[in-house]
């Protein structure tokens, strides 16, 4: 069961949208604080957000790029706006799909379920790395230890990914490093060990307590299981 977030203002429109999710057998949740719509995305952590571009307080551009700073998880926005200004504007921001209002909801369920699957079903095995019971998925930016699971900013996927690319070997912070600077984000001494600190925090919450090792004066490790 996918769960849908729906950033939408207009209580009508967002109760027919919930009503309709859960006919299709997805569980969605309405924003009721259009103040902290982040945290509310944080809470709920979605598979897919629905995102309308007039709301209150801050626009869904404003939400979209907000929720791209870490997460790749696929947004839709439903507007009336839909000139190309707007269209160009909401992919600018971050969005993987843009619906006009007003829209047929056979058409929706399709373009939904669509999306979903691109993104969720039909990604290749090779997408993901594992190290015992904790799996990495480079397609959505996700990290699962059993049924706990929990998303990587994008600094944190490519430290992780690297990592679990070289099992049982210690990978340099320059190395670290060079393969963060690919994402065209600079990267310094300090910025690597705050990632590597959140990204422990992270996966310490998901129970995989003590899975990146420090070897002092050489960089990093994760060691695979033994059998």
């Amino acid at each position: 069961m996918y769960r849908i977030l729906i950033v939408e203002d207009d209580p009508t429109i967002a109760a027919a949208l919930a009503d309709a999710l859960c006919q299709w057998n997805m569980e969605p949740r309405r924003v009721q604080d259009f103040r902290n719509v982040l945290a509310e995305f944080s809470d709920f952590a979605p598979q897919l957000v629905l995102m309308d571009i007039s709301l209150p307080f801050y626009d869904g551009y404003h939400w979209c790029s907000q929720i791209r700073k870490s997460s790749r998880v696929p947004i839709v926005f439903l507007s009336s706006a839909s000139d190309n200004l707007n269209i160009i504007m909401a992919i600018q921001a971050g969005a993987d799909d843009f619906i006009a209002k007003p829209f047929d909801l056979g058409v929706f369920n399709a373009k939904v379920q669509a999306l979903l699957r691109r993104t969720y079903e039909f990604a290749d095995s090779a997408a993901c790395l594992s190290c015992g019971d904790v799996l990495l998925n480079l397609s959505n930016a996700t990290v699962c230890c059993g049924s706990a699971h929990g998303e990587l900013t994008r600094n944190e996927l490519r430290i992780l990914q690297v990592l679990m690319e070289n099992q049982g070997h210690v990978v340099s912070r320059d190395a670290l490093m060079e393969r963060l600077w690919e994402t065209d984000c600079f990267v310094d001494e300090n910025t690597l060990t705050v990632n590597i600190a959140r990204l422990r925090r992270k996966l310490a919450s998901l129970g995989a307590t003590d899975l990146i090792h420090t070897r002092k004066g050489v960089g990093y490790l994760i060691e695979a299981p033994r059998a």
